[in-house]
């Protein structure tokens, strides 16, 4: 049986290492998380507590920031290598969607916390946008949703005395789940995940603005795609250092004033979530400028003095989907009552080290499996599923094709 033809095209290393730092922030903010269940029973340790805020304020909500981001990107590369070929890849993309919101939904219930259904969903909202040919039409747009137009409405809202609008969002009084902390069944867990779970996991995604957040940094990414900010690097250096160095004023800004500014919202005890959805909207604002730092100041890096260490990201880049599933599956029965029920027990310091150690383990591994496939194994089901074929080259030739493939997010 005869392969599928592929197109031989280089690869943009540049935006696989950059998803898999993004990959590396996302497990090391899981792992002192303690995969949800560290809300259980917060550390009062001081110490603790300095390793828990390193690793949060670093990376809680800049390193799925930076995923959906990549997903705008290579759902830019899928749509306009097709076009390229005279190809409309619109109904295959959505079927790619449906894919993958299967996988996300599987995983779901083994772990509540899953993204991938989450970007299929959005990955929906991208395809009007795709036909826009101005891109400062689509950078307008995606800075419309990034200001979180949905909470800023709720605060207007809230203001002049909306009931709904002062109500807590559930997510805030929906308690970590018993079964997850003393059950011993992992039945009763995948029941949970299925039911509570969807509804705290969609929940906050609405609530805190997640949702507009990721559609407005996909649009981004599928600006940087189009403009061949990966693809052409070179052309790029100056501008590099320039949103370095915009991210960091703005950062300075938010740091300075952005606190200030919630606390011009007016607040009582019957009205207290307008101001508490102005600290949302700024805090969005702030993690932002964060991602955009760490975005641009890796990049520097990784064209720069950087290239030789972050160039071992590369690989993790290319089979994002298999880690951060595998992540999951070995993770989750450490800290579940289903499992070693560690919850409880373990350190913030020692689920950062145990964290590093397993990822520096993820990254030999995607180096060896590189040397003898072509595709992560989820990579290669979802791209075998997108076209509905199994001719698809699994193990790795040489010379080995050299394709962008774009089964990472």
């Amino acid at each position: 049986m005869q392969a599928r033809k592929i197109d031989v095209m280089p690869r943009m290393e540049g935006l696989d290492a950059l998803r898999g730092f993004a990959l590396f922030g996302l497990f090391l903010v899981h792992m002192p998380e303690l995969y949800e269940l560290y809300w259980a029973h917060p550390t009062s340790d001081p110490v603790q507590l300095l390793w828990h805020d390193a690793v949060f304020k670093t990376f809680a909500d800049k390193a799925f920031a930076l995923l959906a981001l990549c997903f705008g990107v290579s759902f830019f590369i899928i749509m306009d290598r097709s076009a390229r070929r005279g190809v409309d890849f619109t109904g295959r993309f959505i079927w790619r969607l449906v894919v993958l919101a299967v996988i996300g939904v599987a995983h779901s219930l083994w772990y509540r916390g899953d993204v991938l259904q989450v970007l299929a969903l959005m990955g929906l909202f991208l395809l009007p946008f795709y036909r826009l040919r101005s891109n400062r039409v689509v950078i307008a747009l995606a800075a419309f949703f990034l200001l979180q137009p949905t909470l800023v409405l709720k605060m207007f809202c809230g203001l002049n005395g909306a009931a709904w609008a002062n109500e807590a969002p559930y997510f805030w009084t929906s308690p970590t789940p018993q079964v997850y902390l003393t059950g011993d069944s992992l039945l009763e867990t995948i029941r949970m995940n299925w039911t509570d779970g969807h509804l705290v996991t969609w929940g906050f995604m609405a609530e805190s603005g997640r949702l507009s957040q990721i559609l407005g940094l996909s649009l981004i990414g599928m600006v940087l795609g189009r403009i061949g900010f990966f693809s052409d690097p070179g052309r790029f250096r100056a501008a590099r250092y320039a949103g370095l160095a915009a991210a960091v004023l703005a950062l300075a800004v938010m740091s300075k004033w952005g606190e200030g500014l919630v606390a011009l919202v007016p607040a009582t005890p019957a009205m207290f979530m307008p101001r508490s959805v102005a600290g949302t909207i700024a805090g969005s604002l702030t993690n932002l400028c964060i991602m955009s730092v760490l975005l641009f100041g890796l990049l520097l890096l990784y064209y720069g003095p950087g290239h030789a260490v972050l160039k071992l990201l590369a690989p993790v880049g290319r089979m994002t989907l298999s880690l951060y599933v595998a992540q999951s599956l070995v993770f989750v029965p450490v800290f579940y009552s289903f499992g070693l029920g560690l919850h409880a027990t373990m350190l913030q310091s020692t689920a950062v080290l145990l964290a590093l150690a397993a990822f520096a383990v993820q990254v030999a591994f995607a180096h060896w499996w590189f040397g003898w496939f072509a595709y992560g194994p989820l990579e290669w089901i979802w791209r075998a599923a997108t076209y509905q074929t199994v001719d698809v080259p699994f193990r790795r030739r040489m010379p080995e094709i050299a394709e962008n493939r774009s089964g990472a997010w």
